[in-house]
């Protein structure tokens, strides 16, 4: 079994996978700092809780952008499962040529989703919308090539702000709205903060078809945790909620 580990601003996303088969997932809060032991004994508690026995993961790759928790999370993994994960780093084998001027400044997630998508779905041009913590729109060509892409609040970063920054303006559940025209104040921020990401990734989507000369029809890849709000809104043609999962197993057989 291989144990696969995204460690973004919000949750570490961790996963199981069999015979290529995704078998068990979850998600750690990364909003505090967590000792090698708390992680290591809710692992192996998930895994005992799923009738798994810990012994079975022979291998662990480990991508992050939360660099002060990579110390912690790999040493979880030597001292409770006796293995050294691969990092995912400049210089680790991808598959995939970043066409960007700073390599090494590219997120680990980015990296994997990039490398994900083009094995699911190889030899086509894509377009990568990532609705985590930040949102994030990348383009990858038929070539695994990284072009590039967009980074910009997430649409909880967004209602954060404007309850941090305003006087009256409080937290909202965030959801699809029915409507745009808000009737409370709620329902204006629902409504500003939906509405306002799908209005941004639809502009950017098409930008960056123009400017990495992609077809109009270009495959448009929906992932990450608030992917599923706008599945209905003909923005991408698949969401794919795991795609950095299998993107870093992908990275992780390059590698073996």
């Amino acid at each position: 079994m291989i144990l696969c580990l995204d460690i973004g601003n919000t949750h570490i996303f961790g996963g199981f996978f069999s015979d290529d088969q995704l078998k068990l997932s979850f998600r750690y809060p990364t909003q505090n700092a967590c000792s090698s032991d708390q992680f290591g004994l809710f692992v192996k508690s998930f895994l005992r809780e799923h009738e798994t026995d810990p012994g079975c993961v022979k291998a662990v790759i480990l991508g992050s952008v939360v660099p002060s928790l990579d110390y912690s999370i790999s040493s979880a993994c030597v001292k409770y499962f006796g293995i050294t994960p691969l990092v995912l780093r400049l210089g680790v084998r991808t598959g995939l040529k970043a066409k960007v001027k700073e390599p090494a400044t590219v997120g680990a997630d980015r990296i994997a989703t990039a490398v994900g998508a083009s094995e699911l779905f190889p030899h086509q041009d894509l377009i990568i919308c990532d609705f985590g913590t930040a949102t994030t729109v990348g383009a990858v060509s038929k070539d695994k090539e990284f072009l590039g892409g967009v980074i910009m609040p997430g649409i909880r970063i967004s209602m954060e702000a404007l309850s941090s920054a305003t006087a009256k303006l409080a937290p909202v559940e965030i959801l699809k709205p029915a409507f745009a025209l808000g009737k409370t104040t709620e329902s204006n921020i629902q409504a500003g903060l939906y509405f306002g990401q799908l209005a941004a990734a639809r502009e950017v989507i098409a930008r960056l078809k123009e400017e990495a000369h992609f077809a109009s029809d270009t495959k448009v890849i929906g992932t990450g945790g608030y992917a599923h709000l706008f599945e209905d809104e003909h923005l991408f043609s698949d969401n794919v909620p795991n795609l950095v999962l299998f993107g870093l197993l992908a990275i992780l057989k390059k590698n073996l």
